[in-house]
C-alpha cells in the first residue's frame, strides 16, 4: 500500500506560479507511472502530466510549456511546477499512482491517489 499525500495548492493571481508536491510513503515498484489530474466543478477529471519509470513526460497539451513534471527518488516525492497560470487552471489537483507497468495512457486501472489540493486562479 502506498500513502499519497499533496500538498502545495493556494489562490495566486493569473500569471503566477505554484509548486505542487506529492509526497509517497514509499516507491517500492520498479515499473510506475505516476502523475496529476485536476478536476474542476462539473467537469471531467483529467489528467494533465505524467513521468513513468523510464522518464518519460507527457503532458496535456493545455499546460504544454507551462507545466513541468518532475520526482525525487531520494525523497519519495512528485512535483508539478504550474507557471503562466490561468483561470481555467482552477481545479482539485490529485495525485496518482499507477504501478506495475510504464504505460502512463488512458483506461488502465489507477491504483493509487492523494486526497487533492486546491489551486484556484483569480483574473
Amino acid at each position: 500500500q502506498v500513502q499519497l499525500v499533496e500538498s502545495g495548492g493556494g489562490s495566486v493571481q493569473a500569471g503566477g506560479s505554484l509548486r505542487l508536491s506529492c509526497a509517497a510513503s514509499t516507491y517500492t515498484y520498479s515499473t510506475f507511472c505516476i502523475g496529476w489530474f485536476r478536476q474542476a466543478p462539473g467537469k471531467e477529471r483529467e489528467g494533465i502530466a505524467t513521468i513513468n519509470n523510464l522518464g518519460t513526460t507527457v503532458y496535456k497539451d493545455s499546460v504544454k510549456g507551462r507545466f513541468t513534471i518532475s520526482r525525487d527518488n531520494a525523497k519519495n516525492a512528485l512535483y508539478l511546477q504550474m507557471n503562466s497560470l490561468k483561470p481555467e487552471d482552477t481545479a482539485m489537483y490529485y495525485c496518482a499512482l499507477r504501478v506495475g507497468t510504464w504505460y502512463c495512457g488512458g483506461e488502465a486501472k489507477i491504483n493509487y491517489w492523494g486526497q487533492g489540493t486546491q489551486v484556484t486562479v483569480s483574473s
